[in-house]
């Protein structure tokens, strides 16, 4: 298995953490030989495991936080699980035709 080297340069906020310890964080961490970008995956205690997570370019995580401000959350979300339940009954239905 191949070595990965990082470096975590700055915790910037933990947005969970499980049971197990390991916590969902977004940090800004470099890769490689490569300049430090914004990364969010969960990590364990000391930092020696990790999921797998998502790495973005400062103008990407700014995009994302202007998105993010743009959008009602709570209305998505809530539309979003409406949509599903209303697809799951309609998939009832005609399982019982």
């Amino acid at each position: 298995m191949a070595v990965v080297n990082f470096e975590i340069y700055k915790v910037l906020g933990t947005l969970s953490e499980n049971k197990d310890g390991w916590k969902k964080q977004l940090t800004c961490t470099s890769w490689g030989r490569y300049n430090p970008k914004f990364d969010l995956r969960s990590w364990d205690s000391e930092y020696n495991g990790m999921t797998k997570g998502i790495t973005l370019s400062l103008e990407e995580i700014v995009a994302l936080r202007d998105l993010l401000n743009e959008v009602d959350l709570e209305a998505a979300y809530e539309e979003s699980v409406a949509e599903r339940q209303a697809a799951k009954a309609a998939e009832k239905d005609s399982a019982d035709e």
